[in-house]
């Protein structure tokens, strides 16, 4: 791969369109990282939840705040790439130098646009449909890597699907993206079919979409049947500012909930120090001392894990660049980190695990989203594939415009309501569910 090709300003739907007005003096990747902020898709992340319950008295991470940190350290990561190209001789395009950090960070906001309500749960609540659920009828309708498509759902795959798909009345190539921001969210870069695990980055319907771009940028195949691609090398920066933040933010309102107390977590973001310079310790303490409020000294904490772990990242990708470009580098840059800042972040997942995502609160809702997404799917499946039914006219009657199914084939219908229910905020699930069930009744407005 050649980062002069990777680097395509071409929008996906747009053909020989002028891509931007004369007096508009925005990169192309800027353009991108401003559509996808100003979306009313982004705009529901702030309804969608991260890990723990949307706030109450607490404020704490949504999904919506969750993106906008990850797009801040992806920024920084594409302004490091784009020194390190320079001081290597590889870049020397000024307008592309200055739009690695964009570029970069419109990955990032657009990473999570595609996971359902209620964060995994609702992923393993539309799979679980399928595989245990009323869905299982339906898998004789479908080709073997449709059907996986749907039992192993995976929000990853439902955001290049998002990004791209022309839904009804909307213009062709979706959000009309660039062709290299699109491949810097496509984590797993092969179908359903080439899975070991939950993970995929695209559906069937997006599979002839995914394998043009592919060609475009330079990608190459790494096996065609079931179709797997090397990653684009902009990913590895998108899925590390992904890394840092989430588990290091989810520690922060761990403390901010009384989950974790102070000297624990105190020591769990100082165990990143642990080896560092004397006089480096010495002004991290002396902060410390002098700053009183509490929840000061965690965010004075946290921000210098979040700085830390972005240097380490970068260095990984630094010293593995040829491999990366070769499309031989697996694993995530995270992994490859070295300790102790390695053995750091081992003990914060560790603790995440234990503590965090198995707390009351967390589980609590990951069940009440489990219920809840599995209730609409059932409904909603139902509805379209037995239209006739008086109550099924009334439940599609339901569903937007932009989401009605009009394809044909059984794969296409489920897919249109996959759509319409992963697009969903928490709130709005819950409350449409609540209806359809009878436990409440619409007001009149």
């Amino acid at each position: 791969m050649n980062w002069d090709q990777l680097l395509s300003t071409r929008r996906l739907g747009q053909g020989e369109r002028p891509t931007s007005l004369p007096e508009d003096d925005r990169s192309q990747f800027q353009r991108d990282y401003d559509r996808i902020i100003f979306s009313a898709a982004f705009r529901r992340m702030q309804n969608k939840t991260q890990v723990f319950p949307l706030p109450g008295k607490i404020f704490v991470h949504n999904r919506l705040t969750h993106t906008l940190e990850v797009a801040s350290v992806g920024r920084s990561l594409g302004n490091r790439l784009a020194e390190f190209l320079f001081r290597q001789g590889i870049l020397s395009d000024p307008m592309l130098m200055g739009s690695l950090g964009a570029v970069v960070s419109a990955g990032c906001l657009a990473h999570d646009m595609g996971n359902p309500p209620f964060g995994h749960s609702g992923e393993s609540a539309i799979s679980n449909y399928f595989t245990h659920g009323n869905g299982r009828s339906m898998q004789k309708e479908m080709t073997p890597a449709q059907w996986k498509d749907f039992t192993h759902f995976d929000g990853n795959a439902n955001a290049f699907r998002l990004l791209t798909h022309a839904f009804h009345g909307k213009r062709e190539g979706g959000f009309a993206l660039t062709y290299s921001t699109l491949a810097s969210i496509v984590k797993y870069p092969f179908e359903s079919l080439a899975a070991t695990r939950q993970k995929f980055g695209f559906f069937q319907s997006e599979k002839r979409l995914w394998v043009h771009m592919a060609e475009e940028l330079g990608i190459p195949m790494l096996s065609d049947n079931p179709l797997h691609f090397a990653r684009h090398p902009l990913v590895y920066l998108v899925e590390a500012a992904d890394d840092i933040c989430y588990q290091v933010m989810d520690v922060e309102d761990a403390y901010k909930l009384g989950i974790l107390g102070i000297e624990e977590t105190r020591e769990l973001f100082m165990n990143f120090h642990l080896g560092s310079d004397v006089n480096l310790i010495d002004s991290i303490n002396k902060t410390l001392d002098e700053v009183t409020d509490p929840h000061e000294q965690i965010s004075y904490l946290r921000a210098g894990v979040i700085g830390k772990l972005a240097s380490a990242c970068f260095q990984v990708f630094e010293s593995h660049h040829d491999e990366i470009m070769q499309g031989e580098f697996t694993g995530s840059l995270m992994k490859r980190v070295s300790a102790p800042i390695g053995q750091a972040m081992k003990k914060v997942q560790e603790v995440s695990v234990s503590r965090i995502y198995n707390h009351k609160t967390v589980v609590e809702i990951e069940i009440a989203g489990y219920k809840i997404i599995g209730t609409l799917m059932d409904e909603f499946c139902n509805a379209i594939l037995k239209p006739t039914n008086p109550l099924s006219e009334k439940i599609i009657f339901l569903i937007p415009g932009q989401y009605r199914p009009s394809g044909e084939s059984v794969y296409d219908r489920i897919q249109s309501i996959v759509d319409f229910i992963s697009g969903m905020t928490d709130v709005y699930a819950l409350d449409l569910y609540r209806k359809i069930k009878g436990i409440s009744l619409p007001e009149i407005i």
